[in-house]
């Protein structure tokens, strides 16, 4: 296999590796390529994390929160060898892994733009349906692009283009940046004045799937549905120009063939023809080319832009970082693994469940986060100590709800209906509490690690919002409800840190706690801040 892969490729680019190689499972081979390079990778990497650590971090990765202080004791004191690989199994079987899934996918497809033609409830069950069913992905992008919203049953599939109103140089960008990994924004009015690699052309190729397309019957009605025009041509011409020429394209995926295209006989161009309050339908649809061409095994750029997010959400960074910035000048930090994730996920038939799965087994993704002693500030590209992922709104959201006890208190109310108690139910609880995290920790789209700062409006929210705050004080079933019964002050200490952290308390912790409830006048009161204080921690806001 070559050592990098161009974005201008040929198929065979994915060939499969050697079947020595091929042999081995996925997360082997990942640990090969992170490892190549460092000789003896104990001196330089940190260890395995310890059980406690790669909990918290599974969970949160693998269904949006944290575990119950039972699932933490159950797995600290199981001694099978294999107990973690059977955890990442039961996680993914489970409701929460669709759940997580879709509240990530949300964002990168939409970046919480706000709803407009499509309501957010359908779109999230739409979501949600895909992973739970564990659609493949080239399936589930083929259906946002191709829908043309006009079928209720799958109109929320046309979010994605619905709710951008169809704005040709908006939907260009995004699907561009969202889908190809390219940010050509930039090639809008010339090419790209430092990366050789994103043209003008290229842009253009894009919007001609969709240049003949519009909103019917207009842009602002709330119930629009996608049409098409036969005719009309893409013209762009380069700022740069001095002669100003004209120039025209095809659709075309960027470093590719320009479509082929029918000639239409006069006269037919249209199976509807256009009309007074008629949505027009062409006897030739670019537009229905759109989402096999982004797609298809000629364009290579997909399945590479789609396991390098996938990477970066399980390791907190992508291979080629910024995610949408994949060109030959910005080189992926460990090439041949990129080639070969992408490979394996088309070879597996674009499986979402089964590339987090192998990714999760990985030694690379079970590193501890602590950097060892004398391991000075190691770079994160070479995934030598697990990066610091902050929470994401829905994943704070929950996490919150299930440190606190809400959870479990949610849960031992809903069974007191009977067959009414289902997952679906309780979810559907804790997911009406979410608008408040999103609104404020979701502002600005999604920090990472090395972009993560909080703001004044976050730090309120945390200290005295009443989305946190109101979790607090003792509910039937609830945290601050079993610190209270609790008198033995390293009982609770384990307890809080238990339900909060997923950790035991070091000893000093569990002095403080006891200093605490053994000097406090209102006990109640100084246990819901105890919660609070781990609550609002850093180690509470990260994924370590």
């Amino acid at each position: 296999m070559p050592a990098r892969c161009t974005l201008i490729v040929a198929v065979a680019c994915f060939a499969l590796p050697s079947a020595a190689r091929a042999a081995d499972p996925l997360h082997t081979r990942i640990d090969k390529h992170i490892d190549t390079g460092f000789g003896d990778l104990k001196k330089h990497a940190a260890p395995r994390a310890g059980d406690e650590e790669f909990l918290r971090r599974v969970y949160l990765d693998l269904t949006g929160t944290t575990p119950a202080t039972a699932e933490l004791y159950r797995f600290l004191a199981d001694s099978a060898g294999d107990k973690r690989t059977k955890l990442i199994d039961e996680l993914l079987a489970g409701p929460g892994y669709a759940r997580r899934m879709a509240w990530h996918f949300d964002v990168m497809l939409m970046e919480r733009r706000p709803d407009s033609k499509v309501p957010r409830p359908a779109w999230e069950a739409y979501l949600r349906t895909a992973f739970a069913d564990n659609k493949p992905y080239n399936a589930l992008v083929r259906e946002v692009l191709a829908s043309d919203g006009s079928d209720p049953k799958v109109r929320a599939a046309a979010k994605f283009l619905l709710d951008r109103d169809l704005e040709p140089h908006l939907v260009t960008r995004d699907i561009a940046r969202v889908f190809l990994g390219r940010n050509v924004q930039c090639a809008q009015c010339h090419d790209h004045p430092t990366i050789s690699d994103y043209k003008q052309a290229d842009y253009y190729g894009i919007q001609a799937y969709l240049s003949r397309s519009f909103l019917f019957p207009n842009a602002q009605a709330p119930t629009a549905v996608i049409a098409e025009k036969a005719e009309g041509d893409v013209t762009f011409m380069s700022v740069f120009d001095k002669n100003k020429t004209l120039n025209s394209t095809r659709p075309r995926m960027p470093g590719g063939k320009p479509a082929d295209e029918p000639k239409v006989e006069k006269g037919k161009e249209y199976k509807v023809a256009p009309a007074a309050n008629v949505k027009p339908e062409p006897a030739y649809s670019r537009r229905a080319r759109l989402a096999d061409a982004v797609t298809g095994a000629d364009n290579p750029a997909f399945a590479r832009n789609a396991v390098n997010r996938v990477w970066a959400l399980m390791m907190g960074r992508g291979l080629v970082h910024p995610l949408d910035m994949d060109h030959g000048d910005n080189p992926p930090s460990h090439p041949e693994l990129l080639d070969e994730l992408a490979a394996a996920f088309v070879s597996h038939g674009y499986d979402l469940k089964w590339l987090v799965r192998e990714i999760a087994l990985s030694d690379a993704y079970q590193r501890s986060s602590e950097t060892p002693a004398g391991l000075d500030d190691p770079p994160a590209e070479k995934y030598l100590v697990a990066v610091l992922k902050p929470l994401t709104p829905e994943q704070f959201a929950y996490a919150v709800m299930q440190a606190t006890g809400h959870t479990d208190a949610e849960r031992a109310a809903l069974s007191k209906l009977g067959p009414k108690a289902t997952e679906e139910a309780l979810d559907a609880r804790l997911a009406a509490r979410l608008a408040p995290f999103r609104n404020v920790l979701g502002r600005g789209g999604e920090a990472g690690a090395d972009t993560f700062s909080s703001t004044l409006d976050q730090t309120l929210f945390l200290k005295y919002g009443g989305a946190v705050r109101g979790l607090l004080p003792p509910r039937a079933g609830n945290l601050a409800d079993r610190l209270g019964k609790i008198t033995n002050p390293d009982a609770a200490a384990d307890e809080l840190f238990a339900a909060v952290l997923a950790r035991r308390p070091t000893a000093d912790e569990r002095k403080d706690v006891a200093d605490a409830l053994r000097g406090t006048k209102d006990r109640q009161t100084t246990i819901n801040e105890l919660v609070w204080a781990l609550v609002a921690s850093a180690e509470f806001r990260f994924n370590h």
